[in-house]
């Protein structure tokens, strides 16, 4: 009968399990191989794809960009055109020589059109002057200019004074509409107008009112110069004004 050799068993054992780690060393690094096969080819397509919309995303932009470019120059020859034409022009609407003065005033008063977030502060009285008001708003915004209209810029659940006070301080320009009611002198708009009075940049529409009642009721206009709209329609005070608050180089914003 042979004798049980231990060592040898022990050699044997040794030599088995080394095999079998071995084996199983293959299978994992097969294993991880193959998962880095798939991690690569799916980062791989991740990265064909977010190139993809990268691409699309930066053609979108540079096709804004250009729209915004021709969009600007067309409004700067727009703008520069209407300067020109109201100050000299043959035909169409022309400024009066007491508007062409307040016209001049109100540009060269101007802080730079970046460094505001508003062209114009609209102030109006909404008993009488509403549509008007809305109707002026609608026309100024055709040529670009930024216009403060409490219907829209009001968000409510906040303090109207304070909102109305940021209004006044973020606009280049106020433009108060001066109605029958206005004059009266409601709370809102005898605390907008304050704020607006002692400012060069203060641009006068009447509305329903004649500059004669106006310096009867107060002397709130003691140059009595602004734009009526029993001369001009809303469009043609419209463009006087976008004349005068707007650069003959003004941008649209991206």
């Amino acid at each position: 009968m042979a004798t049980f050799d231990a060592n040898k068993f022990k050699r044997d054992l040794q030599a088995a399990q080394r095999k079998a780690e071995a084996q199983v060393k293959r299978q994992v690094d097969e294993i991880n191989r193959k998962n880095q096969r798939a991690v690569d080819d799916y980062n791989r397509k991740v990265r064909s794809n977010n190139q993809q919309v990268v691409n699309q995303f930066n053609r979108r932009i540079g096709a804004h960009n250009q729209e915004v470019r021709r969009v600007n120059n067309r409004n700067s020859r727009v703008i520069a055109d209407l300067q020109r034409q109201l100050r000299s022009g043959d035909s169409g609407p022309r400024y009066t020589p007491a508007e062409q003065v307040l016209a001049d005033r109100v540009q060269h008063s101007l802080v730079p059109r970046d460094e505001r977030e508003w062209d114009v502060f609209l102030s109006y009285a909404r008993i009488d002057g509403a549509q008007a008001a809305e109707a002026l708003r609608n026309a100024l915004e055709a040529y670009q200019v930024r216009v403060w209209f409490d219907e829209i810029a009001i968000v409510p659940g906040k303090s109207q004074a304070l909102q109305m006070d940021q209004g006044l301080r973020k606009a280049r320009a106020g433009l108060v509409l001066l109605t029958p009611a206005y004059l009266v002198g409601r709370f809102w708009t005898e605390r907008e107008l304050g704020a607006l009075l002692h400012k060069n940049t203060l641009i006068p529409v009447l509305h329903g009112t004649t500059f004669k009642e106006v310096a009867e009721y107060s002397g709130i206009l003691p140059d009595l110069a602004g734009f009526e709209t029993a001369r001009d329609d809303i469009e043609t005070i419209a463009e006087k004004i976008a004349a005068a608050v707007l650069p003959a180089d003004s941008e649209i914003e991206d």
